[in-house]
């Protein structure tokens, strides 16, 4: 995953969770604007969250996050 990805998803699981607590799910949609106008970058987070991980459409930012930050270690 794009290091400019990877950043956006954190940086929105963090402003997420510091407005709605961390019980707040969101899903990969909430990284993107709703004009598609990245469609690759799209498609790299959908693939992520689906076909790598086998993700719930809606999911946990703190698990989001998590997994963002262990994929980087």
């Amino acid at each position: 995953m794009r290091t400019e990805l990877r950043t956006k998803i954190i940086e929105v699981c963090d402003d997420k969770i510091a407005k709605k607590g961390s019980n707040v799910g969101l899903s990969f949609y909430a990284f993107f604007a709703n004009k598609n106008d990245d469609p690759e970058q799209l498609m790299e987070a959908a693939h992520w969250w689906i076909m790598e991980h086998r993700l719930d459409h809606f999911e946990k930012a703190t698990k989001i996050k998590t997994l963002i930050l262990e994929q980087s270690n």
